[in-house]
């Protein structure tokens, strides 16, 4: 009976989604005929993007009846003008493949779930065509003009390793200009001041002595601080600590002098590529500084393991939860950061915790020969 019921609100569904399909396709006839005098491109690029929003819904009861998620093929348009946009639209393989869905469905999906809705209910028509049957048919015809082509995957690559690149070139470049900021308001600014101190020590040594002597003991304090931030510059740059012991060392490092108690568990296999291990450190760095500061945690954990030729990285604290992904914060990127390699970076915080922020990077140990 629940199977039966099951079938019935698929079919239902799937003859609404029908008849919106046709609806769509006449508007996109209408609007294409109507290019030549400009009304149709609002016509155009309203029935695109509704069509979009109905696939979208088809993939998701597709999804359902063949028990296999069916991933988006669009690209992003969201950039320029309405002709621009329209271009975009026009140049994206998904939207032909979308358009010929639109008449499939408008047509023989609309039969089979018509056919496959009275069969459910009645069970008498064309009983050699089981209502399941049809409605799988249904669904895989779907499936396999909803997913994405050989062109959509290619496109969304090069869409996405586009944006990675830009959003490298963006790290790099806030990147430099800390590294100029804290040049010249730390070392820069307390090596010029040794200078001053040092040429004044240089011209009353004769007449006070005493005094020159406090220049210099002031000159080496000096000294000594200037050389402490370039340490910290170059620990922010690339830390020693993780070109000397590698990344497995460095987070082990990183952690001792957390005041909150936090459990390293590390299985990798060999060293990974500097820039990888790089990412990776800064983004456990990242995490354990929330847990630190914001989290409110008791305890946290860092667990790093190498799996199927991917570098899996977890941060987990016990606190208050709540954390998103704000454009603005160092989450986001170190974010960017991994997408850079083709990463990707999740968090998990409901209201009252835990926090679980997962990285995954792809990468291959490198060879110890």
């Amino acid at each position: 009976m629940f199977r039966r019921v099951q079938l019935v609100l698929i079919a239902g569904a799937s003859i609404g989604i029908s008849a919106a399909s046709l609806v769509l396709l006449l508007l996109a006839v209408l609007g294409a005929a109507l290019v030549v005098v400009w009304v149709g491109l609002p016509l155009l690029f309203g029935a695109a993007y509704a069509t979009r929003g109905l696939a979208t819904t088809e993939r998701r009861l597709a999804a359902i009846v063949v028990g296999q998620r069916i991933a988006s093929p669009y690209l992003d348009h969201s950039g320029g003008n309405l002709f621009r946009r329209l271009q975009s639209l026009a140049r994206d393989p998904a939207t032909w493949r979308d358009a010929v869905w639109l008449l499939v469905n408008g047509i023989a999906g609309l039969v089979l779930s018509i056919v496959g809705l009275l069969e459910a209910l009645l069970g008498v028509i064309f009983w050699w065509l089981p209502p399941a049957l049809l409605v799988r048919i249904n669904a895989h015809i779907s499936r396999a003009l909803l997913s994405p082509g050989t062109k959509s995957e290619l496109a969304l690559r090069v869409q996405h390793l586009t944006q990675s690149r830009a959003d490298t070139v963006d790290t790099q470049a806030a990147e430099i200009r800390r590294i100029e900021r804290d040049l010249h308001d730390g070392a820069q600014a307390r090596l010029v001041a040794l200078g001053m101190t040092l040429g004044l020590a240089e011209e009353i040594v004769h007449g006070d002595p005493a005094g020159a002597q406090r220049l210099l003991a002031e000159a080496r304090s000096a000294n000594s601080q200037a050389l402490s931030e370039l340490r910290d510059l170059v620990r922010g740059i690339h830390p020693p600590v993780l070109a000397d012991r590698g990344l497995d060392g460095a987070v082990q490092a990183l952690v001792l002098s957390s005041p909150i108690p936090v459990q390293v568990d590390i299985d990798l296999p060999r060293r990974l590529p500097a820039p990888v291990e790089s990412a990776a450190y800064f983004g456990v760095a990242e995490c354990v500084t929330n847990l630190i500061k914001h989290s409110g945690a008791s305890k946290g954990v860092v667990r790093l393991r190498h799996v199927e030729e991917r570098l899996h990285v977890e941060v987990i604290d016990d606190g208050r939860g709540g954390v998103i992904l704000d454009d603005a914060g160092g989450l986001r990127g170190i974010q960017r950061r991994l997408s850079a390699f083709d990463g990707t970076l999740a968090v998990l915080s409901p209201p009252g915790g835990p926090t679980v922020v997962v990285m995954d990077v792809p990468c291959e140990p490198l060879s110890t020969h």
